[in-house]
């Protein structure tokens, strides 16, 4: 089974799937595709003779139950794209045996250090893969298939475990947001399910941001420099000021655990006109409310301010909290956490500071926690994942599994 991990790991990886956002099509890439096909090969070749891959790009699968009462029917989702904003094609990951603790060469003129990283000191002894310095290495999310894919074949060999139903899904387009956007809850029949996604030994995930896009456009009106005075209207430096206007300490760079933020991810402008892209995220829905409305109440002072209409915002809800789905099934937390007890991992109860598939899926009517994949630094030559780390995931979802089989549908 461990070895399965790893193997599978690296085939997965060293195929490009990354997704483009600039797409309008599902999935927004063919070449996830590519991967798509293989899995289901796989799938079917341990005996799930129902997988398939849709029009958009969706794989599922079913494991029939083994045992003749009803219990619920659990599933288990990764993504299969990679982050576009970083290379994933020709991914040649490394092996780091025995870890000792000192920076790893990458190659590239790469370093990957304990002294940028620290965690790092946290794997000494075991055997990490990482990229060769060129490219992502794809742990997000592919550790996580690699992990569902072992441990389906593990309760395929190995038929004395009992198990219910348990369903499989590899989602294309995450990475930008629309993972969940075509996936089908009616026809994948759970219950409930699990996504493994990113993240270290022992996380265990049921809440994350509520989410929101924000487009700031900004109108200004060009005159000749030389004779410019009360007639120009810069739109690069109104959008400046729209910016400062926003709470100073209420930016990524100034948050961590619960706090929320506005992060301007993109200024494009000239002086007759600039847009502002900003992405709005906090965990608690009042407090989420209040910084779409800060976002409108600032362009209108600044409207007032300069006597016209020249900033108008568009503000477009993307995802909320889970929690709000998951707290009333709280029960399907609880017997993850103690599955990870039994396999020797220490949970790990953090809020998501991101967004997730289970949002939406939760919000779907799928209840959908997180449960760790395993990988760091993700999207970029710093990734990182301990071998270790895969496979107490492989354990932990044979152990939810069986965990499942004491409930009562």
């Amino acid at each position: 089974m461990m070895k399965n991990v790893v193997d599978k790991f690296i085939r997965y990886a060293k195929i490009d799937t990354r997704s483009d956002e600039d797409s309008t099509t599902t999935p927004s890439t063919s070449k996830q595709r590519n991967l798509a096909r293989l899995l289901v090969e796989e799938l079917q070749a341990m005996g799930l003779s129902d997988a398939q891959v849709d029009e958009n790009g969706y794989v599922m699968a079913t494991l029939p139950s083994n045992i003749d009462r009803e219990v619920p029917v659990v599933g288990f989702i990764s993504h299969m794209d990679t982050a576009p904003d970083a290379s994933g094609e020709n991914v040649n990951p490394q092996f780091v045996e025995n870890y000792d603790g000192s920076d790893i060469p990458l190659g590239n003129h790469a370093v990957l250090s304990p002294s940028d990283f620290p965690e790092l000191l946290e794997y000494v002894g075991q055997t990490l893969i990482t990229t060769d310095g060129t490219t992502l290495l794809g742990a997000d999310d592919k550790a996580g298939i690699a992990e569902i894919m072992s441990a389906i074949e593990y309760l395929t060999n190995h038929p004395e475990i009992e198990h219910g139903t348990v369903k499989i899904g590899f989602t294309p387009d995450e990475e930008i947001g629309r993972g969940a956007d075509k996936f089908d809850v009616k026809r994948f029949g759970a219950d409930f399910a699990y996504t493994l996604d990113g993240g270290r030994i022992g996380e265990l995930e049921y809440e994350n941001f509520n989410a929101a896009g924000l487009t700031v456009n900004v109108f200004g009106r060009n005159v000749h420099p030389g004779t410019a005075k009360n007639q120009m209207i810069n739109a690069i430096t109104l959008g400046m000021e729209y910016d400062r206007t926003l709470p100073h300490d209420q930016r990524p760079e100034h948050t961590e655990g619960y706090e929320g933020f506005f992060h301007l991810m993109d200024f494009q402008g000239t002086v007759d006109s600039a847009t502002l892209r900003y992405i709005i995220r906090d965990h608690d829905k009042v407090k989420f409310e209040q910084k779409k409305m800060l976002a409108k109440h600032t362009a209108d002072y600044l409207n007032e301010k300069y006597g016209k209409e020249i900033i108008v915002v568009e503000l477009a809800d993307q995802y909320f909290n889970m929690k709000e789905k998951i707290e009333p099934v709280k029960y399907i937390v609880d017997i993850a956490e103690q599955a990870m007890v039994d396999a020797g991992v220490e949970p790990v109860k953090n809020p998501i500071r991101g967004g997730t598939d289970g949002s939406k899926l939760s919000f779907m009517g799928l209840p959908t926690p997180n449960i760790f994949a395993g990988g760091h630094n993700f999207h970029g030559i710093h990734e990182y994942v301990p071998v270790p780390s895969m496979e107490k995931a492989v354990e932990v979802i044979v152990n939810l599994v069986k965990n499942v089989t004491r409930l009562e549908k």
